[in-house]
């Protein structure tokens, strides 16, 4: 039985054309989960923030 060199290539070229696209839809996601981390965050105000409570 003799080894099908272009189906063999052809599986392996898509196969790292398939690991590139997700490591760089990764990087993509992770940049957008970052910034989605980073703004989206509750401000509290004056009124409910217990920092600003006096206990005279």
């Amino acid at each position: 039985m003799k080894i099908n060199w272009v189906i063999v290539g052809s599986v392996i070229f898509c196969g790292l054309v398939l690991i590139v696209f997700l490591i760089r839809k990764n990087q993509k996601d992770k940049k957008k989960y970052k910034q989605f981390l980073n703004n989206d965050f509750k401000k509290t105000t004056a009124e409910d923030s217990d920092w600003n409570d006096d206990i005279h």
